[in-house]
C-alpha cells in the first residue's frame, strides 16, 4: 500500500513539473521580440489632410430660353468649342390654343386702337386748320397715335412668334434661337430635339438647356472630414490626385474652406476648394474623380523611426535601444510630428542606432 502511495505522488510532482515547462515554454512562445532592429534615419515627415471630390470648372454656366416652346433644331453638340453669341439652339413655339387666341384677340385691339387713333387725329388737324382746337390737344392725339402704332407692331409681332417662330417680314428667328452666352465649350446637353421647354421669367427657373464652361480655370471642389478642418488654413500646398491619371500629380493651393458643414453618408464634413496651380502637362476633364493631400506640416531631414516601435504612456514615449552586447534598454525619447507611419524623434536618440520592435504575439 505505501509503495502504490509513493508511485502516485511521483506521478503528481512529475505532471506538476511538465505543466510549469509548458506554461513557461507557451508563455516564451506568446512574447517574441524582433532582434533586428530598426535603425534610427534622417528623412521628412509630411502631415497631411485629405479631401475627396472632383475637378471642376471655376465657373458653369445653366443655359435657358425666354421663349416656350418645343426644340426645334440644334447648333451645335456637346463638346463643341462655340463663341459668345453663336446659336445653340432654335425653339419653336408651342402655345395652346387659348394662348394663341388671346393673342389673336390682342391683334384685333390693337388694330382698333390704332383707327380710333388715327380718326382723332384727323379730327383735330381739321379743328386746327380752323383754329378751333389748341395746339396742345393736337400734339396729345398725335402721341396717342404713335404709341397706338407701336402696341398694334408689337401685338403682331408676338402672334407671329407664337404662331411661326419668325418676324413679319424677316427670315430671320429673333427670340425663339438660344445663343451662348460666353466663349466657351458644350459640357453637357440636357434635352433633345423635339422636348419641351419652359421660359425662364422671374415666376419660374425655367429648363436647363444646356452646361457650358469656359475650361481655362479648373478647380479641385471637395470635402474634409471635420477632424482635420480645424488645422487647415488658406493657402496650404495640396498634392492632387486624379484617379483616371494615376500617373500624373496636380499640384495646387487651398483658396477656400466653408464656414458651415455638410452630412454626407452621416460624416460631417466641410467643402473646400483647392486652385491648381501646375498640372504638369495633363489634359483634365470636368468630373474627374480626385483625392487632394493639403499639407498641413512638413519637416525636412529630421531624426525619424516607425511610429510602431514607439511605447506611448500618457505624456512620455519610449523605445527599446539595443545595446551594444546585444541586450535592449527602455530609452525615454522626445517626439514630434508624425504622418501616422513615421514620427520625428526631437531627443533620446542618435542617428544610427537601433531600436527594436514590439513584442510580437502568437496567435494559437
Amino acid at each position: 500500500m505505501k509503495r502504490r502511495t509513493k508511485v502516485i505522488l511521483t506521478i503528481v510532482v512529475l505532471a506538476g513539473v511538465g505543466a510549469t515547462a509548458l506554461k513557461a515554454a507557451s508563455s516564451a512562445g506568446h512574447d517574441k521580440r524582433d532582434a533586428s532592429g530598426v535603425p534610427v534615419t534622417r528623412g521628412t515627415i509630411v502631415d497631411k489632410a485629405l479631401a475627396v471630390g472632383t475637378i471642376q470648372p471655376r465657373v458653369e454656366i445653366s443655359v435657358k430660353s425666354q421663349t416656350g416652346g418645343v426644340v426645334r433644331r440644334r447648333f451645335a453638340e456637346e463638346g463643341d468649342y462655340v463663341r459668345a453669341g453663336a446659336p445653340l439652339l432654335e425653339i419653336k413655339p408651342s402655345p395652346t390654343p387659348l394662348e394663341l387666341a388671346d393673342a389673336q384677340r390682342q391683334v384685333s385691339l390693337a388694330d382698333l386702337q390704332v383707327e380710333n387713333a388715327k380718326r382723332d387725329l384727323d379730327r383735330q388737324k381739321t379743328l386746327a386748320a380752323q383754329k378751333l382746337t389748341s395746339e396742345q390737344a393736337l400734339q396729345d392725339a398725335q402721341q396717342k397715335y404713335q404709341e397706338a402704332v407701336v402696341s398694334q407692331q408689337a401685338a403682331h409681332e408676338q402672334y407671329t412668334l407664337m404662331k411661326d417662330g419668325r418676324l413679319s417680314g424677316t427670315d430671320t428667328t429673333v427670340a425663339t434661337v438660344v445663343r451662348s452666352p460666353i466663349d466657351g465649350f458644350i459640357l453637357q446637353e440636357l434635352v433633345e430635339v423635339g422636348d419641351p421647354v419652359v421660359p425662364m421669367s422671374n415666376y419660374q427657373e425655367g429648363t436647363v438647356l444646356l452646361r457650358m464652361a469656359e475650361m481655362k480655370n479648373l478647380i479641385f471642389r471637395g470635402t474634409v472630414d471635420e477632424i482635420d478642418v480645424g488645422r487647415l488654413k488658406e493657402g496650404m500646398k495640396a498634392q492632387v490626385k486624379i484617379g483616371a491619371l494615376p500617373n500624373t500629380d496636380v499640384e495646387g493651393r487651398l483658396t477656400k474652406i466653408s464656414l458651415k458643414a455638410d452630412t454626407v453618408n452621416g460624416a460631417t464634413v466641410f467643402p473646400v476648394e483647392i486652385d491648381l496651380t501646375n498640372v504638369h502637362g495633363a489634359t483634365l476633364r470636368a468630373g474627374y474623380s480626385a483625392n487632394a493631400d493639403i499639407v498641413v506640416d512638413r519637416r525636412d531631414s529630421v531624426l525619424m523611426i516607425p511610429e510602431r516601435v514607439v511605447t506611448f504612456s500618457g505624456d512620455s514615449a519610449s523605445v527599446q535601444l539595443r545595446q551594444s552586447d546585444g541586450t535592449a534598454k527602455t530609452r525615454l525619447i522626445k517626439t514630434g510630428l508624425s504622418d501616422a507611419i513615421n514620427v520625428q524623434v526631437l531627443s533620446g536618440l542618435t542617428e544610427g542606432d537601433t531600436v527594436l520592435e514590439k513584442p510580437v504575439k502568437d496567435i494559437h
